[in-house]
């Protein structure tokens, strides 16, 4: 995937409307020390040091789009009791609408209490409720998602079996998104996907999909066969079937399969993962992307995730990192200054000291090296301004730069003495200063501290000015000198 393309995309979820409809529940988490045996039976004592609630199910893949930065509606029933006002007040501690969550005194909100002892799920216990919607519960749901499915540019269906997403509830779903052309993105259970007809796409895992289809998965040929079977009996035009330690795998009537491989990491819990890869495919649809390109992209969040304990949510800088870590090391320093700005405040939250300087650095050369070191050494990390082509043509002249923007970004980030590169259009780098707030601003000692760019915007916050010497008769000005003497 092109790191670049990712970040366009992710910079614009946050514009994104995304409707969940599905079974809502709470996660319990009882973490603690299991370090001896009941003598009342032969099982494990656990020393419970710490609890956390978290939502669940339907509320996990809520969790995910909030983490990528979407915006998110719910829609579900729950019941009339504790847990579920406990649900919607998380809700609305996050803003997110509750219009269509209704409450149901002849429900049981559900509740899955995990007791995890050394990163290991000792036991589950499960409260919950499995019966379908009543006639008027369905109704009530139906009518409120046919009034008001044209508000969003994507419905995602997350189904864990527990009666919310009834045929009739599914039916309402496509027919009201198919009216305003809203793609429908479910993680499907059961073994009759027909239900489900309509639908954009599904997301089983490869145990459902053999459910789904009847065919025992051993081969490219089975995969092919299941999917086909289940494509047919759901009337679908892609279908992505999630297959753990192999990937994923894309299937669609207009082309060939794809599949996409695993980005190697330790597993620490597959909790959730299928809600990840639901929330990013389905964000990733909503952005523009391609079936293909959204898939790869809900991989890449899958991999992230299940390197996590517990149910985890992926932010967009994981996501970017990770991407990052494919391509070359300089990759992953060159970022957006939206993307950057998250990184630097995070990185000062942890006490990190942040030098900032700024330049076109055409035609490395070994002033411009030592300068770089000298600047980080002035605190913990280096952000470089890069001064864009159409910039520095400005500055320097038509004939300017001699490399382009996104070569200099590379060769510079490929130091070992910079963090981070971000390239800016402006004539000077006061922009990217207001945002990021470095502690320190760096410059060459030709200046004088007066003439420094963004000098006392740092000084009113607390911030300073350093001026770094140079390596006298180094200048790109001279090597181009060199050139033509001895070659023109």
């Amino acid at each position: 995937m092109d790191r670049k393309a990712v970040e366009s995309r992710l910079a614009v979820i946050g514009t994104i409307r995304c409707l969940v409809i599905g079974d809502l529940m709470l996660d319990e988490y009882l973490w603690g020390k299991a370090e001896r045996i009941s003598p009342e039976a032969p099982v494990q004592v656990v020393d419970v040091v710490r609890e956390e609630l978290r939502l669940g199910g339907a509320g996990n893949v809520v969790n995910n789009l909030i983490a990528i930065g979407a915006q998110v509606s719910v829609c579900s029933v729950v019941g009339d009791d504790e847990n579920g006002w406990t649900l919607i007040k998380d809700f609305n501690r996050r803003n997110i609408p509750t219009e269509g969550v209704f409450l149901d005194s002849k429900r049981r909100t559900s509740r899955k209490t995990r007791v995890v002892a050394a990163n290991q799920q000792i036991v589950r216990i499960d409260r919950e409720s499995r019966v379908p919607l009543s006639k008027e519960m369905e109704s009530d749901v139906c009518r409120w998602i046919q009034e008001n499915a044209g508000s969003f540019q994507v419905i995602l269906l997350s189904d864990y079996l527990k009666g919310v997403l009834t045929p009739k509830v599914i039916a309402a779903t496509v027919a009201a998104a198919d009216k305003k052309h809203i793609p429908v993105v479910a993680d499907p259970k059961g073994d009759d996907y027909s239900r489900y007809t309509g639908t954009t796409i599904l997301t089983p895992n490869r145990r459902e999909a053999e459910a789904a289809s009847g065919i025992t998965v051993c081969d490219e040929a089975s995969l092919t066969a299941a999917a086909v079977r289940i494509m047919d009996a759901a009337k679908l035009q892609h279908l992505l079937i999630t297959r753990s330690e192999e990937g994923m795998s894309l299937f669609s009537w207009d082309s060939p399969p794809v599949h996409i491989p695993t980005v190697a990491r330790e597993v620490f819990d597959v909790s959730g993962a299928g809600d990840t890869v639901l929330a990013v495919l389905a964000a990733g649809i909503a952005t523009g992307m391609e079936m293909s390109e959204a898939a790869a992209l809900a991989n890449v969040a899958a991999g992230i995730a299940v390197s996590k304990l517990g149910t985890s949510t992926v932010s967009p800088d994981e996501i970017i990192t990770s991407i990052a870590r494919s391509h070359r090391d300089s990759d992953g320093k060159i970022k957006t200054l939206e993307s950057l700005t998250r990184i630097i405040n995070m990185e000062k939250e942890r006490g990190k000291k942040i030098v900032f300087t700024n330049g076109c650095f055409d035609l490395l050369h070994a002033g411009h090296v030592k300068y770089l070191q000298k600047a980080r050494m002035l605190g913990d990390l280096l952000v470089l301004g890069l001064n864009s082509d159409t910039s520095v043509r400005r500055l320097k002249g038509e004939k300017r730069p001699l490399i382009n923007e996104d070569e200099r970004a590379h060769i510079l980030a490929a130091l070992d003495c910079i963090d981070y590169v971000v390239i800016f259009d402006e004539d000077t780098p006061l922009n990217l200063i207001t945002s990021l707030k470095p502690d320190i601003l760096a410059k060459g000692a030709d200046y004088t501290a007066d003439a420094v760019v963004g000098k006392d915007l740092v000084e009113a916050y607390g911030g300073k000015v350093e001026l770094v010497s140079f390596l006298d008769g180094k200048s790109t000005t001279n090597i181009i000198e060199k050139v033509l003497k001895l070659y023109a």
